[in-house]
């Protein structure tokens, strides 16, 4: 579950938090990673995902954030590259968005791969199989390309280089994962999740050189372990290495990674990109969370969440394109007929299984508050209606029902279900929610719409 504020794009204003006293940093900052997750920089800021409240932040040389925006598209950004004037995001599932700086989408599409991460110089865009999401284990012949060049509209044009087959075929999914970067003159860089190594490809895809950090005496392949307990969750054995890669200003090569097996404990290595020497290395404190790069290459570690509590809601949008669908009676039921009062407007179908879930909290919900303050409006997505009114009838829900027909996602660019929004009385976004997050979730969502009832 992830909840956002609504907003979509907007300026906002900004300080750096530091522990304790404010103390904001020198000018001519840019920032290499949020987390565990790349910036990019643009525009003169630097762009950088924010997961947790699946929206993009943006920070000036001084890391204060001046921009941030939400998306229905931004469930869970992991990594932003600029792609020419643009930004090209990378969601945890593998999709591609392209937005421009204001927060309006320019386009996305599907990746090649089970769950791709992307990376972007000019207008040249690779793929490769994502470090942060493994869906599911599946075996790959040893021609498959470990590297996708895209054109501008994410059709795969060329491979390169090969995917490395282990022992256990099944797992080649998780041996081929890992960090990506692009170079103005095309090379590519590429470090594999689970080896110590940083490999930098030319722009046709020839090898040119590999660097190890010297982690481990010996390196083993990846393997399956037997289930605890008798029961049936995939377990794994296999070193974290490699967490995410940028290009600096200076034109070296940052290197996040582990200091550990389980990335528990993180490091910084800066590349030399045209030998692969390691130049420097800086290890990580448990709130060194955000690292920086100065205009003379110093290295700067700041906390990642004092960053961000300067971060203030966007003004809200309107909630868009408004509703006209039918209720199970056949009657159309409009958006503006939820005026004026704190509505939250969910999608659900019936074969979702966090939905089922959630259908009993948001039934308390809708009867802890007045009519005349809150309401719901729960749209399914279903295809088979017969399916749709089978959950309805199993569940009883007592907030209005409205029959989407199959087409919501298209009209509403979520990415998956349950999805909520959460509408203020004059039908504009306080929040979204992704997902389902139990009770603790609908504790907090309670509080917040206690508060918008109250407010004026």
């Amino acid at each position: 579950m992830r909840r956002a504020l609504g907003g979509g794009a907007g300026l906002v204003a900004a300080a750096l938090l530091a522990c304790g006293r404010p103390t904001p940093p020198p000018s001519g900052f840019t920032l290499l990673f949020l987390r565990r997750s790349p910036a990019a920089s643009l525009g003169g800021l630097s762009w950088a995902p924010d997961p947790d409240h699946s929206r993009l932040v943006a920070f000036d040389g001084r890391l204060r954030v001046t921009r941030s925006f939400t998306s229905p598209r931004l469930a869970n950004p992991m990594a932003v590259a600029s792609l020419g004037r643009m930004l090209l995001v990378t969601e945890r599932t593998g999709e591609a968005v392209v937005f421009d700086t204001s927060g309006h989408p320019v386009r996305e599409w599907e990746g090649p791969h089970l769950a791709s991460l992307y990376a972007a110089a000019g207008e040249r865009v690779v793929a490769v199989r994502s470090p942060y999401y493994i869906p599911q284990f599946a075996a790959e012949p040893d021609t498959a390309p470990l590297i996708r060049v895209l054109d501008t509209l994410g059709r795969p044009v060329a491979g390169l280089a090969t995917i490395h087959v282990p022992p256990v075929p099944f797992l080649a999914q998780l041996v081929n994962a890992g960090a990506v970067a692009v170079a103005p003159n095309g090379s590519i860089y590429f470090a594999p999740l689970v080896r110590d190594e940083i490999r930098k490809y030319a722009p046709g895809g020839a090898a040119r050189w590999t660097t190890r950090r010297g982690l481990f005496p010996t390196e083993a392949e990846p393997e399956f372990l037997p289930a605890k307990g008798g029961g049936r969750d995939i377990r794994v054995r296999s070193a974290l290495v490699n967490v995410a890669l940028v290009l600096g200003p200076d034109g070296r090569l940052y290197a996040l990674g582990s200091d550990d097996s389980a990335a528990t404990n993180l490091r910084v290595d800066v590349v030399d990109t045209s030998s692969g020497a390691i130049l420097a290395t800086r290890h990580l404190g448990p709130r060194e969370t955000a690292v920086a790069v100065g205009r003379r290459g110093d290295l700067a570690t700041f906390d990642a969440d004092s960053l961000l509590a300067g971060t203030t809601s966007p003004s809200r949008e309107p909630f868009t394109p408004a509703f006209a669908l039918p209720d199970l009676r056949g009657d159309t039921v409009t958006l503006a007929q939820f005026a004026g009062r704190v509505t939250l407007v969910n999608f659900w179908a019936s074969w979702c299984d966090p939905c089922r879930d959630e259908f009993p909290h948001m039934a308390q919900l809708y009867r802890e508050f007045d009519r005349k303050d809150f309401d719901i409006a729960a749209i399914s997505d279903d295809v088979d209606s017969r399916k749709m009114l089978a959950f309805v009838r199993r569940f009883g829900p007592p907030f209005p029902i409205l029959v989407g027909g199959g087409r919501m996602r298209q009209t509403y660019h979520y990415r998956g279900l349950p999805y909520s929004v959460l509408l203020d009385r004059r039908g504009r976004v306080i929040e979204r929610i992704f997902g389902f997050g139990g009770a603790a979730e609908f504790r907090d969502l309670r509080e917040t719409i206690a508060n918008e009832v109250r407010a004026p």
